[in-house]
């Protein structure tokens, strides 16, 4: 008997993006709740405020940071295809990173160094623990955070403005924050890791993605742009300001309507990227094949950053209490929460979360349009989540 849960959380889920929407914290939201072969999908509002286009459920959102375990998973066929291994130096396809030095403090300028000890390897870029990354101190606190804004490889939510060989001839002009594996800073290793795959794989990184994930997988509108027949499904973007949303990104156009110069942040449906969430929770096996080994789907989704390294890597507050990182996403260490240990999933900065509960064999998608500063923003994608997996067990 199919399993009637994720209908059992539907009315509560609906509910929800209604009254968001009602309360213009945002234009519109699409919903996915499932768990085995049972699909709920809620839409509410439209595709940009005070729009007659209604929100569809397969309206294609821009998912930024959703993109990371997609991309991890890239990262771990070329491993399974021993192109590169997890433990090997990336300096042979990315000598940008080569003979790397370290700053002595975060506080020192650019040219107080020390020599690396080691290489950047794999493993460090998928696990984040590069030496390189967001510096969650206000703006211009420290000399390498200004750097880094200067050269324009800052993370945030717009698209990096060149092609990817100058992001790294500029990435190598910057000293790593700490020693290679000491610490976890977020975002920068998975856009290296891009990079990384397109030289690898001598494939540009889009090719290679619809290549080895989307086309088996089914995932149609997944890629790193909107094609133009599509441009309708494309809802707006928006940012809170001063209490009321202001666009960031116009419905049907922007940043995504044209294939950009540095391919990092992908857009997707919420059943596109189910399809993807399915293949982890099927130990990597697509619908017609398998993709992945099952021990490289365990790798990505376990906390690989030690206690030690966890207290000297903040985050937002709170971050590590119940949660560690696994290869591209966030997995859930400790009970207390919506999601329960073993969890894995992420958010995208413009208003996009997944959580994949292999235990409950449950997989909760939101998306929204609405720029993610701080816990404010992401509201709707708790209560969501609370909503559909405090329930997992019915």
């Amino acid at each position: 008997m199919p399993d009637s849960h994720a209908y059992d959380v539907g009315a509560g889920v609906g509910d929800i993006l209604r009254s968001y929407v009602d309360r213009g914290a945002i234009a519109g939201a699409v919903a996915l709740v499932a768990r085995d072969d049972s699909v709920h999908v809620e839409t509410a509002g439209s595709l940009s405020l005070g729009g007659e286009a209604p929100m569809r459920r397969d309206s294609i959102f821009r998912i930024l940071s959703m993109t990371k375990p997609i991309t991890a998973a890239a990262a771990m066929i070329m491993v399974e295809e021993r192109l590169i291994a997890l433990e090997d130096a990336v300096d042979r396809w990315l000598p940008e990173l080569a003979n790397r030095r370290v700053l002595r403090g975060m506080d020192s300028p650019l040219d107080d160094t020390v020599p690396a000890r080691r290489p950047i390897t794999l493993e460090d870029l998928l696990t984040l623990r590069l030496g390189l990354g967001a510096v969650m101190a206000p703006a211009d606190r420290y000399p390498v955070q200004t750097a880094m804004q200067n050269l324009g490889v800052s993370p945030d939510a717009t698209l990096i403005a060149f092609a990817p060989d100058e992001f790294m001839a500029r990435i190598g002009r910057l000293p790593l924050m700490h020693q290679p594996g000491d610490g976890w800073m977020y975002h920068t290793g998975m856009d290296i890791l891009g990079v990384l795959i397109a030289r690898v794989t001598g494939r540009p990184l889009g090719d290679f993605l619809h290549e080895r994930i989307f086309a088996p997988l089914g995932m149609r509108d997944t890629g790193f742009s909107v094609p133009s027949g599509s441009l309708g499904r494309l809802p707006a973007a928006y940012a809170m300001e001063g209490g009321r949303l202001e666009e960031w990104e116009p419905a049907g156009g922007g940043s995504y309507a044209r294939p950009p110069l540095f391919p990092s942040e992908l857009v997707s449906t919420v059943d596109d990227y189910l399809a993807f969430a399915r293949m982890l929770l099927a130990d990597g096996r697509g619908s017609h094949r398998q993709l992945l080994s099952a021990q490289s789907v365990r790798r990505m989704m376990t906390d690989h950053i030690t206690a030690e390294q966890k207290a000297v890597s903040p985050f937002f507050p709170g971050f590590w209490t119940r949660q560690g990182w696994g290869y591209g996403g966030a997995v859930t260490t400790a009970p207390g929460g919506a999601s329960a240990p073993g969890s894995y999933g992420w958010m995208g900065g413009l208003g996009t979360s997944v959580v994949i509960d292999p235990v409950a064999r449950m997989t909760v998608i939101v998306m929204s349009q609405r720029l993610m500063r701080g816990p404010d923003d992401a509201g709707l994608h708790v209560e969501v989540q609370g909503c559909a997996l405090g329930q997992r067990s019915a």
